[in-house]
């Protein structure tokens, strides 16, 4: 069995011997086994971290990489106009605290991406977009504390003092 323990960050494809898809609730843990795309046994453990991400690389101490992939699933895709409609449906749908993957279409128009849910779609509609029920890559916005490499934290301490983050 192929060991990884050590995340790379975005990797090109041919830095990588063999590639893992993966749904994304299972991107979302950190210790996993699974088969490659190429058919080897792996044991993914790392660190409780940020969600691995499509085009993420893994290795381990034999120093092997391995290039994550975002798994095709269902999903539902909201589609409407790019601009202030898009910015409002991404606040009520985020608000709800689901994941969420936010684009713009060569025409335009905006869309958003979630995992089928009948009582977010319904909302999606009431603000004007238009629902596509299909199979696709699901890789949601990160957020803006959990980007890997870019030397951000976040502090939630739950009470109000002052503190000093000297770095």
């Amino acid at each position: 069995m192929l060991t990884l323990t050590e995340r790379l960050g975005p990797i090109e494809a041919s830095a990588a011997v063999d590639t893992l898809t993966l749904d994304y609730t299972t991107r979302t843990r950190g210790r996993f086994k699974a088969s490659s795309d190429g058919g080897r046994e792996v044991g993914v453990f790392l660190d409780r971290g940020p969600v691995l991400r499509h085009g993420d690389g893994l290795t381990g101490e034999d120093g092997q990489t391995i290039r994550v992939q975002a798994a095709v699933e269902p999903v539902v895709t909201a589609r409407l106009e790019a601009g202030l409609p898009l910015a409002r449906l991404s606040y009520h749908l985020g608000n709800r605290h689901v994941q969420l993957a936010i684009g713009v279409d060569g025409d335009g128009h905006g869309w958003v991406r979630f995992p089928p849910d009948h009582v977010l779609e319904a909302l999606a509609e009431r603000l004007g977009a238009r629902l596509e029920h299909h199979d696709a890559p699901f890789d949601p916005e990160p957020g803006a504390y959990a980007r890997a490499g870019e030397g951000g934290h976040h502090h939630h301490h739950g009470h109000h003092h002052g503190h000093d983050h000297a770095h």
